[in-house]
């Protein structure tokens, strides 16, 4: 099949006007820009049109969506590469007990959850004997661990809690949250292909005493480099190619997700003078073209062609396991840490978003559903993304309700790296 690179910058054309109007729109309904842009991919592709005649504005050919799902791919790098640069390591050291055991809560529930509802729909629990019917079982409750920190933000600092005790302890969870989160992912996928548990637990424990080892060293000579060439592009290119080349060597050398190494390449160089700097270059290069890219290729690929009543059951069997499993896992456990019963329900509630590292962690583990035939949960992914989207600020704006708050600590900031980043993200 002959490829014709004009048809790309069609797709490329089509693809950036649509993702930015519809990202628009989705702010202004108070609704995170990753909402509008799968919904662009949606409707600008033959996704929804099925049966009708109508193949969609853009129609890529077989080779054209191996372009596409390239450039989709390195959106998902850029994505994870940017939340490592932005997380603070700090705050994680400070946010103490209480956020860390809230956060493993937060992971472990929905991943339980989640691969008991796959199980259930693959054909019981016996399914789980079988080692392709579990690691799809168990990338699908993967993607309900991650946590989508940037709507929370905003809703907190709205509500007038955003430097309270459960509002440090939610950012915080939250961060905590992804990382755990990373480390489930990079642990499963490494698992594919009937890898023992213990050589897989190698490879992960060798990778990321590589990261230590190497990225420290990189740390320092990033640290030199700013110091002398402070704000200047030669430091976002040298960060860019150590992101690139992590997630090559995790993959390549050690078998886990690529987005793992992005994202441990971006904590390595987190807290640092020009990290803000160099992720605003992250962020703009991004969301000039590859991230737009990987949320309209997931609208576009998205099958509904053999959506039956069985899978509108699996999709809402999936969305209620991705929220009761934050609201129960990361509630119960605030509970037991002695907050209120108010803030540990928004414990749970400011838990439950959902976003890029969700769409990040399927495009990640996707392959394994090509190899074991199982369920393709990418269709009840969007439903998550845009039913917790829309729930989260709804159920923290009720719990808040009438609530008399608390002490603010002055000693934490006004304000986190995550919500600098969204406020980048959202510039026009």
């Amino acid at each position: 099949m002959e490829f014709e690179v004009t048809s790309i910058l069609y797709d490329c054309g089509i693809i950036l006007l649509a993702t930015k109007a519809f990202g628009m729109l989705t702010r202004k309904l108070g609704l995170p820009q990753v909402v509008g842009m799968i919904l662009a991919g949606l409707l600008i592709g033959p996704a929804l049109f099925v049966g009708t005649g109508f193949s969609g504005i853009i129609h890529p050919t077989e080779i054209e969506m191996r372009v596409l799902q390239s450039l989709s791919q390195i959106g998902v790098v850029f994505i994870l590469f940017s939340s490592g640069l932005e997380t603070d390591v700090q705050e994680m050291k400070q946010s103490g007990l209480a956020a860390t055991l809230i956060a493993v809560m937060g992971v472990a529930v929905p991943l339980a959850l989640g691969t008991i509802v796959a199980l259930l729909f693959m054909g019981g629990p016996d399914k789980a004997s079988d080692h392709a019917s579990l690691m799809n079982a168990l990338f699908i409750g993967s993607i309900l661990t991650a946590t989508s920190v940037g709507i929370t933000v905003e809703t907190l600092r709205e509500l007038g809690k955003l430097n309270t005790k459960i509002g440090t302890t939610i950012l915080s969870a939250a961060i905590i949250d992804d990382v755990i989160g990373i480390v489930v992912l990079s642990f499963i996928t490494g698992l594919d292909g009937e890898g023992s548990i213990g050589m897989t637990l190698l490879r992960v424990l060798g990778f990321f005493a590589f990261t230590l080892i190497v990225g420290l060293l990189l740390r320092k000579g990033f640290h030199y480099l700013v110091a002398k060439y402070p704000h200047k592009r030669r430091t976002s290119i040298f960060a860019l190619s150590m992101c690139f080349l992590f997630a090559y060597i995790a993959e390549e050398f050690f078998g886990i997700a690529a987005i793992t190494g992005a994202y441990m390449a971006g904590l390595m160089l987190s807290g640092l003078g020009d990290t803000q700097f160099v992720d605003r270059k992250v962020i703009v290069s991004g969301y000039m073209l590859f991230t737009p890219m990987f949320f309209a290729y997931i609208g576009i690929s998205a099958d509904f062609s053999s959506f039956t009543l069985s899978s509108l059951w699996f999709v809402l069997a999936f969305v209620l396991a991705g929220i009761l499993g934050k609201i129960l896992g990361c509630g119960l456990m605030a509970r037991c840490m002695r907050y209120s019963g108010k803030n540990s329900i928004a414990a749970g509630c400011g838990m439950i978003a959902r976003g890029e590292v969700a769409l990040a962690v399927y495009a990640t583990g996707h392959n394994l559903i090509a190899q074991t035939g199982g369920i393709d949960p990418l269709v009840a992914t969007i439903f998550l993304i845009i039913s917790t989207s829309i729930l989260c600020p709804v159920l923290l704006k009720l719990v808040f309700r009438n609530h008399d708050g608390e002490d603010v600590h002055s000693k934490h900031r006004a304000t986190t790296i995550a919500s600098e980043a969204l406020e980048n993200i959202n510039a026009d």
